[in-house]
């Protein structure tokens, strides 16, 4: 069974910041097609307040039916579109995807990768990264980079694989929230705000890469 239009659906949106990743939102689907889902933008229950949202982002869904069955569904921003109201368009889930159980796959690991980080043209430096995902990463830098939360800025990651093939990832992420540590450095949570889907991918097959590593162990 497949959502339909006037459904509403309830959203999580996935991000390297787990309190982020655990908001829910609620969105009425305003239209189906063969490949597509069309949903206005999603609102916090709670707060009232819209969500933004970004092409390539992974959201976890679900729709209720009678009985008040949950139907849980992963998908991805695909795009938006501006008629009458704006619509946040989401790829259509194959139906034998969708289940009765909650599957938050989102896939991210620990891992210390180098980050070159592009603060202004006077000030670059190079950390090394916490966690990676398909939505983002964390790093650890000095404390006294004045770093805020919202900032956007241009970095690149360099990934080795187990093969030793090396890929230079650039992408431009937006800080979603800054921890300090007792070391006196800070711990940065980055979403991708600009990255190329062939990008996210060299990200995605590194984490995939390293979670057979993890179940080896």
């Amino acid at each position: 069974m497949l959502p339909k239009v006037n459904q509403f659906l309830h959203i999580q949106v996935n991000s390297i910041d787990e309190d982020e990743a655990n908001q829910e939102y609620k969105s009425r689907i305003a239209d189906v097609s063969d490949t597509t889902i069309s949903m206005e933008i999603p609102i916090h229950e709670k707060t009232g307040k819209l969500k933004r949202l970004y092409v390539g982002d992974e959201i976890s869904a679900y729709f209720v039916t009678e009985g008040g069955v949950k139907n849980y569904f992963n998908s991805c921003i695909l795009g938006f579109t501006d008629d009458v109201v704006r619509l946040v368009v989401i790829k259509k889930p194959d139906p034998q995807s969708i289940t009765k159980v909650q599957r938050r796959n989102f896939l991210r690991v620990p891992a210390e990768l180098e980050i070159a980080v592009k603060y202004s043209n006077e000030l670059q430096f190079v950390a090394l990264t916490d966690d990676v995902g398909g939505g983002g990463v964390s790093f650890v830098c000095d404390g006294y980079i004045p770093l805020k939360v919202q900032q956007n800025l241009s970095c690149w990651l360099l990934i080795h694989y187990k093969n030793n093939q090396i890929e230079h990832v650039p992408f431009k992420g937006e800080i979603v929230r800054i921890n300090p540590l007792e070391t006196g450095k800070q711990r940065v949570m980055m979403r991708f705000s600009e990255i190329t889907d062939r990008d996210r991918q060299h990200i995605i097959r590194y984490c995939f890469e390293r979670q057979l590593d993890f179940r080896k162990k």
